[in-house]
């Protein structure tokens, strides 16, 4: 049975693709249509790399199947997006599509055509453990390593996925694909979050016309109001400029209070926290088994930072009970939460609380 690899039409797939197939694997290709068309009719993305794939899948002698997931995507990705903001969270998409859609939906889609497996351009490496089980590390090229992006997925979809780059370095790739005379159909890099046109989360939630937080008070930590805001939605934890307030230092958002429409804001100091909690907890190690020395990630950008992590079990699911080492910036609620051994190994991923 094949490995389906999933080509988006950039770099970074179709190396995936062209490495499986000299390793001499039986490959296919998928591409998934996730985006909306367009309104003017005109071709899109996903018309532009479905059909330049098609053309250079026909010239390798390899089959290429067109997948329209745009409603999976709507229901699984952006409408829960959109839900979590005006609900008072920060959504991490990214680390959301991953484990409902590519090695979800699209991973289910690939093997109702006959694939045994799912290879796609991610930088992350996956070994098998002396037990059999899983391990999801970082890539060899720390720059665009995305397994803080994977650590959501379920351990038994990650064991039917092959990540092909996990030891290339991305500035290689152009000029390994031209060596092959292979030229991806979209070679220009994706955006932060592929459903946002030019990055503004504001102006897309707008268009969706959905209840969003109206205006409401900005109150330092002891309620004193020091301005007005102009929806929660427009904020997030840690955002210091366009608040809009004059005070003696600067300010930073350190909470939005749902029940009362408040934006709580606080100096640089007030800024840091000494822990958090998360839900939806996906263990890909039994925490039984966790090293005493532990190391989180509240956000993609930010190094592992050492901790003190708990496993708090209750009626309505695991909740990961954090304490950091040292006072770090205080997390968003909604963003995504990873816990590490020393040697990068991800033990878990779960949803800040």
């Amino acid at each position: 049975m094949p490995i389906a690899v999933a080509v988006s039409g950039g770099t970074d797939s179709l190396m995936a693709l062209a490495l499986l197939r000299e390793a001499g694997h039986a490959v296919m290709a998928v591409h998934a249509r996730f985006l909306p068309r367009r309104n003017d009719g005109l071709p899109d993305d996903s018309d532009r790399a479905a059909q330049g794939l098609a053309a250079l899948c026909d010239r390798l002698g390899l089959p290429f199947f067109d997948l329209d997931v745009r409603a999976d995507f709507e229901a699984a990705v952006i409408a829960p997006f959109v839900a979590a903001f005006a609900s008072g969270h920060t959504p991490n998409p990214c680390s959301q599509c991953n484990p409902r859609l590519k090695f979800g939906v699209l991973a289910e889609r690939a093997r109702s055509l006959g694939a045994r497996r799912l290879a796609t351009g991610h930088y992350a490496r996956l070994e098998v453990s002396a037990e059999g089980g899983v391990r999801l590390f970082p890539a060899a090229d720390h720059t665009r390593d995305q397994s803080y992006f994977l650590a959501l997925v379920p351990p038994h979809d990650l064991a039917r996925t092959v990540f092909p780059l996990s030891g290339r370095l991305k500035s290689h790739l152009a000029a390994e694909l031209a060596a092959r005379g292979l030229t991806p159909p979209l070679p220009r890099e994706s955006r932060e979050v592929c459903f946002i046109p030019g990055d503004d989360y504001r102006a897309f939630l707008l268009s969706r016309h959905v209840a969003l937080s109206g205006p409401g008070p900005i109150l330092l930590a002891d309620g004193r109001e020091v301005g007005r805001h102009a929806g929660l939605w427009r904020h997030t934890v840690g955002q210091r400029r366009g608040l809009g307030v004059s005070f003696r230092e600067p300010l930073y958002v350190l909470a939005r209070d749902v029940a009362r429409n408040a934006l709580v804001v606080g100096v640089r100091a007030e800024l840091d926290a000494t822990g958090c909690q998360a839900r939806d907890v996906n263990f890909l190690a039994d925490a039984a088994v966790w090293p005493e020395q532990l190391l989180v990630q509240t956000c993609y950008r930010q190094r592992p930072r050492p901790a003190r992590v708990t496993v708090v079990r209750g009626p309505d699911g695991d909740v990961l009970d954090v304490s950091f080492a040292a006072p770090a910036p205080r997390p968003a609620p909604g963003q995504t939460l990873v816990v590490r051994d020393a040697a990068g190994m991800v033990l878990a991923g779960a949803v800040l609380m």
